[in-house]
């Protein structure tokens, strides 16, 4: 690898999401992959022969996912692409090390605020629960100025990212009825369901179908971030990856969708990766595959409806692109380093 500033562990390094990471690592001027370390299943293999674009490129050895081995390659920072029950146990005792790493959570052990909120999504106990009101939701356009000072970052859930990004500044502003949830309906692409064989991902099986009606788990994230009580219903799509979600909201009064539009304008003007479109264009999936761009846009009927739509890539605005630029962010290195796309 070449000489960088800041060496980092990516821990889950067998799956989607920490696939990506090393992707975005490989071309990062200011942070490298130390050491990569996977679950039971993948360590002691190559990242070569888990994924095979990087044989001969980057064929590293994957190690196991214990903290002495991830502590021996004395990182600045740890991706940790893992399950909820891997990051609840890690986490902790990373951050108790010496010379603690930051770290930067992608799973959901540490986004929401209240232990007992947790138990009921996710049917464990919290075995950290005094590191949910310390750790820092990585949502960058929502929350630069925590992030750069945090210890534990807990990056957003795709789903919650495309829904808090639209709704957010909308709700700060007041143009949103209290009275009236938003209605969100979201697609993702299937790499959303992890990389675990079942009967749902198979190839001859998918289909454009809902799941987890009113029961998903990133419901109480989509609330507390986007600041409204919401109605999600979620759908797997029959493509790899990428989110669109269309929200329904009811504008409170003396806003419309001129004003709904500047306040967008306003909140994201110097935002490098949020794109308001412009009226009449709309987000799809292709025009934000592969890229940490998050593609917004809207329209109004004239009675107080607003339609917003938006589009991420699940797996890097959605999850390690974004936990790469809250890391950019933490440790002082430009925002958008490692992942501005290569147009040849």
């Amino acid at each position: 690898m070449n000489k960088t500033l800041h060496n980092a562990a990516i821990v889950g390094a067998g799956g989607y999401a920490g696939r990506e990471l090393v992707h975005i690592l490989l071309r990062h001027p200011a942070i490298g992959a130390a050491s990569l370390h996977g679950s039971d299943r993948t360590s002691g293999a190559t990242l070569g022969a888990l994924f095979p674009e990087f044989r001969s490129i980057a064929d590293l050895p994957v190690h196991a996912a214990s903290v002495e081995a991830i502590a021996a390659s004395r990182p600045q920072v740890v991706f940790l692409a893992t399950p909820v029950e891997a990051s609840l146990h890690l986490a902790p005792a990373l951050l108790g090390l010496r010379d603690a790493p930051v770290v930067v959570d992608l799973s959901a052990a540490f986004r929401l605020k209240d232990a007992e909120e947790f138990s009921r999504h996710y049917a464990m106990a919290h075995s950290a629960p005094g590191l949910l009101e310390t750790a820092v939701y990585g949502l960058p356009e929502l929350h630069r100025s925590a992030i750069a000072k945090a210890s534990l970052i807990a990056s957003p859930g795709c789903y919650p990212t495309s829904a808090a990004l639209p709704l957010a500044p909308l709700v700060r502003a007041g143009a949103v009825r209290r009275d009236v949830r938003p209605v969100i309906d979201s697609t993702s692409g299937i790499s959303g369901a992890g990389r675990n064989p079942s009967p749902r991902n198979a190839f001859c099986e998918l289909s454009h179908q809902p799941y987890a009606v009113l029961s998903h788990r990133h419901q109480p994230e989509i609330d507390l971030y986007a600041g409204v009580e919401t109605i999600f219903t979620p759908h797997l799509g029959p493509f790899d990856r990428g989110i669109v979600s269309t929200i329904h909201v009811e504008l409170a009064p003396g806003f419309t969708e001129e004003s709904a539009r500047r306040l967008l304008e306003e909140a994201y003007a110097r935002e490098p990766f949020v794109r308001l479109l412009p009226q009449g264009a709309w987000p799809s999936v292709g025009a934000v595959a592969r890229t940490n761009f998050c593609d917004i846009a809207l329209a109004g009927d004239g009675r107080g409806h607003l339609v917003i739509v938006s589009a991420i890539d699940n797996l890097l605005k959605g999850a390690a692109g974004q936990a790469v630029q809250a890391a950019n962010i933490r440790l002082g290195i430009p925002e958008t380093a490692g992942l501005l796309p290569h147009i040849s």
